[in-house]
């Protein structure tokens, strides 16, 4: 098969990328090298892929005619270009222009394929709002500019499933963390503070929110077997994470237990839209995907610290 990956040089997309080069298929990634985060990072990641014979192409999706740069016979397109996060450095338009406008054109694109099977979505926990405990027919609540056009791009996708002008799905991914992760994210964050003597940023009140923390390595589980289930995946919206429930804190600790040294805390005012709670609903991804993560969060954490050591020390 030949797939298209978009956001490839990212965290989950590169992975994500990767595991469907070993599994035998033709990958072309795309990205456009954000400076959202460190460039540097992301050229490590296309180095990566680029070790595994996938080709990256430079290319912004808010461009029109994605058609003249992009090839006509693509069988899986699978979706990770976004502006991520909730941050004060994002403005409204970064998410308007980067989770809305960018999936328009690229279904616009799809729209043109003659051998495409199936529009993977990569949606977002943060969909569902402060609490995402719920199954996925749950009104969705989003609480930040990040959910909202999230929502707003995968009922644009899940549209076209409706209309029957393409077979797509949305998976919903659930504070997804393993080597590779951005910088600002808490565990990458964790382990650099650790290494470099400096004290971690602590949200007031986040001690005690609760995550599951789900290993990279299980989320591009359940992504890559949609593959296999066209069918019954088809306009459907899907959570992927863990049913396992940590604090913020159990993860500082798993992160200060595996490198053996205490992290300093910084206690920093609490963030406008952060979740307090998410606890992964999977009855639907264990039913129609046979998904079942098995990482703990300490394994997942002793792999993200030897990544860490390997590249950055």
């Amino acid at each position: 098969m030949k797939i298209l990956v978009t956001g490839a040089v990212g965290f989950i997309g590169s992975h994500t990328a990767e595991r469907l080069k070993e599994m035998g298929h033709e990958v072309i990634g795309v990205d456009n090298f954000s400076p959202y985060y460190s460039e540097s990072l992301k050229k490590l990641n296309e180095k990566a892929l680029h070790k595994k014979d996938v080709n990256v192409l430079k290319l912004d999706l808010r461009a029109d005619n994605l058609a003249e740069s992009l090839p006509k016979d693509i069988d899986f397109i699978f979706h990770f270009a976004a502006q991520p996060g909730i941050s004060t450095t994002s403005t409204f338009e970064d998410y308007f222009t980067n989770n809305i406008i960018a999936t328009k054109n690229l279904i616009d694109y799809a729209l043109q394929l003659d051998h495409l099977k199936l529009f993977v979505n990569i949606g977002t926990s943060s969909i569902y709002g402060l609490e995402a405990t719920f199954p996925e027919d749950e009104a969705p609540k989003p609480a930040s500019h990040y959910g909202v056009t999230k929502l707003a791009a995968e009922q644009l996708v899940l549209q076209k499933s409706r209309e029957k002008q393409l077979k797509s799905c949305s998976l919903r991914l659930y504070s997804v963390f393993g080597p590779r992760e951005r910088p600002e994210k808490m565990y990458t964050k964790l382990i650099a503070c650790g290494y470099n003597k400096d004290a971690f940023p602590l949200y007031e009140g986040s001690s005690t929110h609760l995550r599951s923390f789900t290993f990279v390595d299980d989320i591009v589980d359940g992504v890559v077997s949609v593959m296999n289930n066209i069918d019954a995946v088809d306009g459907e919206i899907i959570n992927l994470g863990t049913e396992v429930e940590h604090t913020t804190q159990d993860g500082i600790d798993a992160v200060a237990k595996v490198m053996d040294m205490e992290i300093a805390i910084n206690h920093v005012s609490a963030r406008a839209g952060d979740q307090l709670r998410t606890k992964a609903n999977i009855d639907k991804a264990r039913r129609l995907l046979n998904y079942n993560p098995q990482t703990t969060l300490l394994e997942g954490v002793e792999k993200q610290v030897a990544w860490y050591r390997e590249n950055f020390l």
